[in-house]
């Protein structure tokens, strides 16, 4: 047990995620940015004048047996060799997403992981998000009664970033970049197996790499999702819409508006009036009657669990269980690779993950 340890933090790849990781990490107060590394000159500067260590090289981290942990916020295609390395060299390793570009790859990092005897973790932040932990407090406690189709979808009209996102040999495209957020908060949703997936890929903008994609996926229990993500969206559909047997919920973008409409079982049924449709009437298709449902606002929910950063210290002591299980973040690249082998074949991907 090191309880009160101050640990020694070194960013590779100090771009956006780098550099906002490490700011982080610092406000833990139990771990230090020891340095930084990056290839490019002028990031090397922006970290000096946040008064940063600037190492050399990587293996200069590697050689500096006072660093514990190594953060690697590189483009994705160098994720798995700069882990392994890092590993290897006796350094506790947290990666921003995705882990790798492919299960194979993930294994060899999680072998050497297991072999070094060190932490390995994926920082998936977005398990934190406060729309996400509204939807999933929703369903635990079946506040629009048992959900059976979940709607989950980030869009934009700003197309891809003009960075190594774009380019197939990094690991770009959004799928990889959005895409393993959304499907990591999904399979967080039900602890139900998948059962098959249906996927298009989008590639509107006409870059080697996909700016969007769609997926349909169902799962065993009955449970089916649909999951997109899309840059050439000028006007956005909801961030979440999730359908109940006793009502709707709907988040409509990142400041959380939105409501949850449910039948009130409090008054008898009341039937709702026909409305005018193009040409016809429908009650069907008409709003249910205001007798019949209750309508409130999107609840807020306390989140009373550790950051991810506060959670790596307290599993690093033996006090805590890891907020990102190797495991689940291997089943999220397994659904991966199914959207992409569906979207390739043109096909429904049967499969149990």
């Amino acid at each position: 047990m090191n309880h009160g340890k101050i640990y020694n933090l070194v960013v590779v790849g100090f771009g956006g995620m780098g550099s906002h990781n490490a700011k982080l990490a610092e406000e833990t107060g139990r771990i230090a940015i020891a340095g930084v590394y990056d290839p490019t000159e002028y990031r090397m500067d922006l970290a000096r004048s946040r008064g940063y260590r600037a190492y050399e090289n990587f293996e200069s981290i590697l050689d500096d047996e006072e660093v514990d942990i190594v953060l690697i916020a590189t483009p994705n295609d160098v994720h798995k060799e700069l882990s392994i390395k890092s590993l290897r060299a006796g350094k506790h390793v947290v990666c921003e997403k995705p882990a790798a570009v492919n299960t194979t790859d993930l294994l060899e990092i999680l072998r050497a992981a297991e072999e070094s005897e060190r932490l390995f973790m994926v920082h998936q932040n977005r398990r934190w998000d406060e729309d996400f932990l509204i939807v999933k407090d929703l369903i635990a406690h079946k506040k629009v009664g048992d959900v059976f189709h979940v709607e989950s979808r980030v869009q934009g009209a700003n197309g891809i970033p003009g960075d190594w996102r774009q380019l197939k040999a990094y690991g770009g495209g959004m799928l990889l970049d959005w895409g393993v957020h959304l499907l990591d908060q999904l399979l967080l949703l039900t602890d139900s197996k998948i059962e098959s997936v249906y996927a298009d890929l989008s590639y509107i903008l006409g870059t080697e790499v996909d700016d969007g994609f769609t997926a349909s996926i169902k799962f065993k229990n009955g449970l089916s999702a649909v999951i997109e993500v899309g840059t050439t969206n000028f006007i956005k559909l909801p961030r979440w819409y999730v359908k109940g047997t006793e009502g709707t919920a709907v988040i409509r973008d990142w400041d959380l508006s939105g409501e949850i409409v449910t039948r009130n079982r409090e008054v008898e049924h009341v039937e709702p009036k026909p409305i005018q449709a193009g040409k016809g009437l429908t009650k069907t298709m008409a709003p249910p009657s205001e007798e019949s449902t209750i309508r409130r606002p999107i609840e807020h929910v306390e989140d009373l669990s550790d950051n991810f950063y506060v959670n790596l210290v307290s599993t690093l002591e033996g006090a805590s269980k890891q907020a990102v299980p190797n495991d689940e973040v291997y089943r999220v690249m397994t659904l991966i690779e199914a959207i992409f082998e569906s979207a390739e074949s043109n096909s429904v991907i049967v499969r149990d993950i």
